[in-house]
């Protein structure tokens, strides 16, 4: 008798959703981490519902990219970095690796500086001791519990970036303009306009995600050994994962938008440069209680995501060179692998000791995670069109078709910011 792979992701709906889920869900809920949060809000007070159009095409081009990452996983045994090595020039996979580390880093560097922003604005503490105790506490809990038991725990802090969604129903919201500009795209061709929507794909479609998918299906093989069975079964599991988890990424994504655009861009604030101007969106619901409702959310996104963050490094370096690697593994077991973790969590540290906003930051990161994608969209691209990387779960015409759009469009922004005014 054949033992079923994923047996807790093999029947996705009913009772027990939580403690089913796989790999997609935590992407997603990472996906909406402390640059998510950021890159929403000033979009929003910036634009209004301007780029609300956004939200409709992230969804389908995300859901696709992702899902071709984990098909890549799930179906080769092997993560993105192993298949790029594997299948390219290993110029291709130097080039990747760069990406996707200084993304990385950066984006580390500047979710730290947010909780610890976020964190000073309720407990006294200077923010520079803050960003010290939060790199060296999520360091150590890496390494001494394995990841997949404390995001279960983490993933309920989460349930605070719900409060934007809330705020929607108690504020002033002209829905029919909300509708008009979800359903019309309207792009104005300037620099200021296509640097926000290359920060809203790149914290969205975003490339750590993509080694992070693709190790995780592959740990997850390891933890649940056994034949993969009936593939159309396990193949459905893992689309309602990921599908589930990049949903409700967007649609936070959208409820950012819209209450930023409607509290803070109607009041005049269209420039968030702290904490606390961030946090003012959620003052209609929470009053002088927003400040803790964000740091719950910017804290409990930052406590996913950073280790997602540090942990797509690890993986990634770890299949170039063949070390052992794995969350589930203990540091005694895979020390490169956890060294390379503490090291990224320390350099984007050390980001913070160098004066600049971790606000902005958040922003900024978003927008060099947008530049980064492209090329690794396209290697995903081609690997989920390999018979003998695949076999018979190549991608089909829908997914190609997708993961194609999400390539050219993530490469055609960059370029009309190039000759935009």
């Amino acid at each position: 008798m054949k033992k079923q792979h994923h047996p807790h992701r093999h029947h996705f709906g009913g009772r027990g959703y939580f403690q089913r889920v796989g790999p997609g869900l935590i992407t997603g809920a990472a996906d909406d981490d402390p640059s998510g949060i950021g890159t929403y809000s000033q979009v929003g007070a910036a634009f209004g519902f301007k780029l609300l159009w956004t939200t409709v095409l992230a969804l389908p081009l995300a859901a696709a990219v992702q899902e071709s990452t984990a098909r890549l996983g799930l179906f080769s045994g092997k993560g993105l970095a192993t298949l790029i090595k594997q299948e390219f020039p290993r110029w291709v996979l130097y080039v990747a690796l760069t990406l996707v580390i200084a993304a990385n880093t950066f984006n580390i560097g500047a979710d730290l500086g947010s909780m610890a922003a976020a964190t000073h604005m309720i407990v006294p503490i200077p923010q520079v001791i803050l960003v010290v105790i939060f790199a060296l506490g999520m360091a150590g809990l890496e390494i001494a519990i394995p990841y997949h038991q404390y995001s279960k725990v983490l993933r309920w802090l989460c349930v605070s970036l719900l409060s934007y969604v809330v705020v929607l129903f108690i504020i002033n919201v002209s829905w029919f303009d909300v509708l008009n500009h979800v359903l019309i795209p309207r792009l104005g061709f300037n620099r200021p306009e296509l640097a926000a929507m290359i920060a809203l794909f790149g914290t969205t479609i975003s490339p750590y995600l993509f080694f992070w998918q693709t190790s995780e299906e592959v740990e997850e093989l390891h933890e649940h050994p056994g034949e993969i069975g009936d593939g159309l079964v396990h193949m459905r599991a893992m689309r309602g994962d990921v599908i589930a988890g990049m949903s409700s990424g967007v649609f936070v994504m959208f409820a950012i938008m819209v209450t930023s655009a409607a509290t803070l861009g109607s009041h005049g604030i269209t420039q968030i440069g702290t904490a606390e101007q961030a946090a003012q969106a959620l003052e209609p619901l929470a009053g002088s209680m927003a400040k803790w409702l964000f740091t719950l959310g910017i804290m409990g996104t930052g406590l996913l995501a950073v280790p997602v963050l540090a942990g797509s490094t690890s993986y990634a370096l770890s299949e170039t060179f063949g070390w052992r690697e794995g969350l589930s593994l203990k540091m005694s077991q895979a020390k490169a692998f956890y060294l390379v973790i503490f090291a990224s969590m320390m350099v984007g540290l050390s980001m913070n000791f160098i004066g600049f906003n971790p606000v902005r930051a958040l922003y900024w990161s978003a927008v060099l995670n947008g530049l980064a994608a492209p090329p690794l969209i396209i290697m995903i691209l081609l690997l989920s069109r390999k018979p003998h990387v695949l076999g018979e779960h190549v991608s089909g015409r829908l997914s190609t078709t997708l993961v194609a759009l999400a390539a050219i469009f993530s490469t055609v922004l960059p370029v009309l910011y190039l000759f935009a005014k």
